[in-house]
């Protein structure tokens, strides 16, 4: 007689055999392609950081939503950069070496800019850098989606000098970007037969201007060119009001829509300007449904600003190059990138091969009290990028940089 088990045993087996047949013939999950996003997530930087995270996620979700690359999805594996460029440093070395990304998109400042490009270059990676800057800089390994000094600096010193009067005080976060970007903003200055009345640097994080107020009270500039950075700007905005110096005119190179909604309405400063490549309100149809994707996708009471773009715009250059290449092999990709354009929100953003920088169009902004900038002036034509501003030689710029910051040619 036959156990009562054997059909019960007889079926166990059958479906083992199944099952194994099904795991031996079914397709493998295909492994994403990774990128790095290094950025801060926490110190004073955070308030300025944290959207550039959220551009390249909205870029990423895009491609992947459009089937991935190379039928691979992209994943983000997002590090903490802490507003400490030695921690930047070794993250970028943990996301390089350890996590596998295929590229990086990092950095805000100058600072952590020139922390992590020694690392990138000595693993002949790849990386994004999405800051409008002060130029003086070219890297195999990086490629700038902000503005060259010539984008932006520099069109934007002339306009104020021009339209603001040309008695300047000169105001910047204690690092790189700004005390290199006043250099230039000296040069200008002096061939408008201008005056700088004072150069002043407060450290990063900085909540304290009393001194720098009361000397922009005694010297009565007719202009600030600002280049602080991250939420001292708030302090700083709040300081003028609060000193009943809203008449006085600001011009600020790294303060975008972001700082100017911290800084809040009840501190608005009527006479603020902006000089950017993209601000929110750049008018057409691409930048409204970019404006308005970014919304739906973070909430109705986010902005959009420079950076943001330019941190999206990089995923998209990077992902062309990809598809162009069939691969991510950093060298196919780094030579196809030099030949890539992409659509922009602000236009047809294209790589200039000689710089690895953008053409971009320069734009100036007059602040509203709703955190949004009015555009009063823009340089028609976009801007082939000029890292090394031609009233210098490249390497009369390249010796200044060494002996006035310290920085190797």
């Amino acid at each position: 007689m036959s156990s009562p088990r054997a059909p019960m045993v007889w079926l166990v087996l059958m479906l083992t055999s199944i099952i194994g047949v099904v795991l031996l013939f079914r397709t493998p999950p295909v492994p994403p392609i990774r990128i790095g996003v290094l950025h801060s997530l926490s110190g004073t930087m955070a308030e300025s950081e944290r959207p550039l995270v959220d551009a390249v996620r909205l870029a990423v979700e895009e491609i992947n939503a459009a089937g991935g690359l190379l039928g691979r999805p992209v994943e983000m594996v997002v590090a903490d950069g802490r507003s400490d460029n030695a921690v930047f440093a070794r993250e970028a070395e943990r996301l390089i070496a350890s996590d596998k990304v295929s590229a990086l998109f990092a950095c805000w400042t100058s600072a952590c800019r020139k922390a992590v490009k020694p690392v990138v270059e000595r693993h002949r990676h790849l990386m994004f850098y999405p800051l409008q800057y002060e130029g003086l800089e070219q890297s195999t390994a990086l490629f700038y989606t902000g503005s060259a000094p010539n984008q932006q600096i520099i069109p934007g010193t002339r306009w104020a000098l021009d339209t603001l009067g040309k008695r300047v005080y000169l105001l910047g976060s204690d690092y790189l970007f700004p005390r290199a970007a006043n250099f230039i903003i000296r040069d200008l200055v002096k061939a408008r037969s201008g005056t700088v009345l004072a150069e002043r640097y407060r450290p990063l994080g900085d909540a304290d201007f009393g001194a720098v107020i009361a000397e922009i009270r005694a010297l009565k500039p007719d202009v600030v060119l600002n280049t602080v950075n991250g939420d001292s700007n708030t302090h700083f905005f709040r300081a003028l009001h609060e000193a009943g110096l809203g008449t006085l005119p600001v011009v600020s190179f790294s303060l975008a829509e972001e700082g100017l909604k911290a800084i809040g309405p009840q501190a608005f400063h009527p006479n603020h300007y902006a000089v950017w490549s993209y601000f929110q309100s750049v008018p057409g149809t691409a930048n409204q449904r970019f404006v308005e994707v970014f919304q739906q996708r973070y909430g109705a009471d986010r902005v959009t600003s420079d950076p943001i773009e330019a941190a999206y715009v990089g995923v998209w250059l990077w992902a062309g190059a990809v598809r162009d290449t069939g691969t991510v092999e950093r060298e196919q990709v780094r030579h196809a990138l030099l030949h890539q354009s992409t659509a922009s929100p602000s236009g047809i953003a294209a790589v200039d091969r000689g710089t690895r920088h953008l053409w971009k169009q320069a734009r100036i902004g007059k602040a509203r009290a709703d955190g949004q900038f009015d555009l009063i002036w823009n340089s028609g034509d976009a801007l082939r990028p000029d890292p090394f501003p031609d009233h210098r030689s490249q390497s009369e710029w390249q010796r200044l940089v060494a002996e006035q910051f310290g920085a190797r040619p």
